[in-house]
């Protein structure tokens, strides 16, 4: 009995090692359009890009990262809700919500090239090498041709067996797929191989609630510069932007 008492304590002990999440230092903070509903994030050849909802107030937007600044422009048509945002070769690709529709810009006039049509909702927008990689509140993620927008394949996402739904926000970092859940302050780490959650951030305190202009005023934002190595990360009418460094379980903060 004895030995059977102390085999579930370590089974029980392993399991909430494996579940135990990574911790953050703020390496810096700017300021952060306080207004900007943020539904996608991208940083590329040294430009951050934003993606900002709401009905007749989306928009995509080129943004200083030191003054938050407003930097480019471009409104999106007010029957849309602008979702996700990634950048593939010299186009930037923005979602939309409800709508069914993905609209493609040239990444320096912000003109709009073209749009596409896919099922289901869009929520959240990254890419790898060859394909775009989509989320649409549900644990699924879909993995898009860039030049077709045609589905290739579909990944379930599970943390140990679990399905994890509300994927929202991504981001491709060194062969893993990042993602805000919604209304949760932590970042799922996801395998695009298997589908499975790798690990968790907890961002938990990044921004207080008495900075938090309302109960949908949620973490949802993540940027890589992969040149330099820099994780960047904010929430939807956040008044701040955060660059952070992960810091694996176990290890002081």
């Amino acid at each position: 009995m004895r030995i059977r008492l102390i085999s579930l304590l370590l089974a029980l002990s392993f399991a909430t090692l494996a579940r135990a999440a990574d911790s953050y230092r703020v390496l810096n903070t700017w300021p952060h359009d306080p207004q900007a509903f943020t539904q996608g994030l991208v940083y590329v050849d040294g430009h951050l890009y934003e993606s900002t909802g709401i009905n007749g107030q989306s928009s995509l937007r080129m943004v200083d990262l030191e003054s938050g600044r407003v930097l480019q422009e471009q409104l999106v048509d007010s029957k849309y809700f602008a979702e996700g945002l990634t950048d593939w070769g010299s186009t930037l690709v923005q979602l939309t919500w409800e709508t069914h529709v993905g609209l493609v810009y040239d990444r320096f006039s912000f003109r709009l090239l073209r749009t596409f049509s896919y099922t289901g909702e869009g929520w959240g927008l990254t890419h790898d090498a060859k394909s775009l990689i989509l989320s649409d509140g549900t644990p699924t993620l879909r993995f898009l041709d860039p030049a077709t927008f045609k589905e290739m394949r579909r990944l379930t996402v599970t943390d140990h067996g679990k399905l994890v739904r509300d994927i929202n926000e991504l981001e491709y970092i060194d062969g893993q797929v990042y993602a805000n859940i919604w209304h949760s302050d932590r970042i799922a780490r996801i395998s695009p191989r298997t589908g499975k959650v790798l690990g968790w951030i907890d961002l938990k305190g990044l921004l207080p609630e008495s900075e938090r202009s309302s109960p949908e005023a949620v973490l949802n934002g993540i940027a890589w510069d992969a040149q330099h190595r820099r994780l960047f990360v904010t929430g939807k009418q956040w008044p701040k932007l955060f660059e952070i460094e992960v810091i694996p379980q176990g290890k002081p903060r």
